[in-house]
């Protein structure tokens, strides 16, 4: 690799090091998931103090060392302002950074998860519809970009397709009520719910949130949600409680 590298990606999260520095993670369109130093970027007069914040998205030329990059300077793209003046963006915000950096690596091509991270910021910023849809929406697909996506367009059991489908997250996916037996704690859904996680699963990133769903549609998504990541990444969040708290 050439000591110099220009690179394309967002700010997943920053940590002060030192008297003046900062630790950044970037996801990246061209190394996947990196952590950078951004020296001095903790001064009030940095070029570097903007660039260094979390939702920070554009280009970021990298200095390459033999152990670590080194942020040299920064031409960002969009800095998310919308999120940073309400505290419920934010915190969604933070938590789809943190998913984000917990599932990624370094040199995975994580082109698909940047662009989805990409759109589920400006869906916050839109406030077009629902946060707790736009979460549900972003937890599924992240899943499904990581190679951990359910089954939803037939039974996980017997492949057969059914009117009345109920969600098993031990069982990967759909249950047709013959199958049943396989999981008797699965959530039965609503012809609407089965189709919204059709949609999200098969649809390109870009045409993700242009839809809603009825409450009780959303709630039997969280179910499902809550239950499939704590069944296949077994992880706590920590911005997961800083969202809970918003409605205590």
């Amino acid at each position: 690799m050439p000591a110099s590298t220009v690179v394309t990606g967002i700010v997943l999260s920053a940590m002060p090091i030192g008297e003046y520095d900062k630790r950044i993670v970037l996801l990246t369109k061209e190394l996947g998931k990196i952590s950078a130093f951004a020296k001095g970027a903790r001064k009030p007069n940095s070029a570097l103090l903007a660039c260094s914040q979390p939702f920070s998205f554009g280009e970021f030329s990298l200095y390459v060392g033999r152990t670590s990059y080194n942020v040299v300077s920064a031409d960002i793209s969009n800095y998310f302002p919308e999120l940073r003046e309400d505290i419920n963006s934010v915190y969604y915000g933070m938590y789809f950074c943190e998913f984000a950096e917990y599932i990624t690596r370094e040199n995975n091509d994580e082109k698909e998860i940047l662009k989805l991270l990409y759109q589920s910021l400006r869906a916050l910023a839109k406030k077009t519809i629902e946060y707790p849809l736009i979460r549900l929406i972003y937890e599924f697909k992240i899943m499904a970009l990581s190679g951990m996506a359910p089954q939803v367009f037939k039974c996980v059991k017997c492949e057969k397709t059914s009117d009345n489908y109920s969600f098993s997250s031990t069982c990967g996916g759909l249950l047709c009520g013959s199958c049943l037996k396989f999981d008797e704690r699965a959530v039965r859904l609503h012809t609407s719910s089965v189709y919204a996680l059709q949609y999200i699963i098969s649809r390109d990133v870009e045409k993700l949130y242009t839809f809603r769903v009825s409450r009780e549609v959303l709630n039997e998504l969280a179910v499902c949600a809550g239950s499939y990541l704590n069944h296949y990444l077994g992880h706590e969040f920590k911005s997961v409680e800083l969202i809970n708290s918003l409605s205590d």
